[in-house]
């Protein structure tokens, strides 16, 4: 039985591969990710198949970012796939853009706070104001929501925080950066355990390399899933 808090992350080259993965999940994961990296491998065609074909969720991880009436205009355009989750930059000019795109469409705006993968290093040289990475998650966060945001995505240590925000009532939190234990970090920074990250308020879990990379892809997402079934 799947449960819909995992959402494993489809990052292979093409949707060939990416069909090939969910076939071997098969009906232990209901909910996948597809990110920018396969846009031109086939990506879009692959989240139609898996919707109408496989009756899969999906969640559109574009995190786009841009003058409101281009953010405006792509997202009338994603929403005629019927996706269900859709990333934009947290920017409160581009999260109104986008909900206007997405029209009477149930598809969920989630925002983008500071990717998972950044320190305050990385913030430092991209001229990002100074303050403690944490505090600018929840400004961010807050922002957004207030703008309209469905949701955010955001670090599995923020979860708490920004669930704790009153503008976070009834909004969605999904975390990437979920790492099994004993599994490598690969380039996320801030990370935590499936159980760690929704008893902290997630929403949803995404999980990408510690699944793919298994020897036994569809066993290693049934452990993150009996993982979550004991909390």
């Amino acid at each position: 039985m799947s449960d819909d808090r995992l959402i494993v992350a489809l990052d292979v080259p093409n949707a060939l591969e990416g069909l090939k993965m969910a076939e071997t999940l098969g009906d232990a994961v209901n909910f996948y990710k597809i990110g920018l990296g396969m846009l031109t491998g086939g990506g879009l065609a692959l989240a139609n198949e898996l919707k109408t074909e496989l009756g899969k969720k999906i969640f559109l991880d574009m995190k786009l970012f841009d003058i409101g009436n281009t953010v405006e205009a792509a997202v009338r355009g994603l929403a005629q796939f019927d996706l269900d989750f859709l990333t934009v930059h947290g920017d409160p000019h581009v999260v109104r853009a986008a909900q206007e795109g997405k029209g009477a469409k149930d598809m969920k705006i989630l925002a983008v706070t500071i990717l998972t993968s950044l320190d305050r290093s990385d913030l430092d040289a991209s001229l990002i104001k100074q303050g403690d990475v944490q505090d600018l998650v929840l400004e961010r966060a807050a922002r957004a929501m207030e703008a309209g945001a469905d949701g955010v995505i955001a670090s599995p240590q923020e979860a708490k925080l920004i669930r704790a925000l009153p503008e976070a009532t009834g909004k969605l939190i999904v975390t990437p950066g979920v790492r099994p234990a004993g599994t490598a970090l690969g380039d996320q920074k801030r990370v935590a355990t499936p159980a760690q990250a929704i008893q902290d308020g997630a929403d949803h879990i995404v999980v990408g390399r510690p699944i793919r990379n298994a020897e036994n892809q569809r066993a290693a997402a049934e452990a993150v899933l009996a993982e979550l079934a004991a909390i």
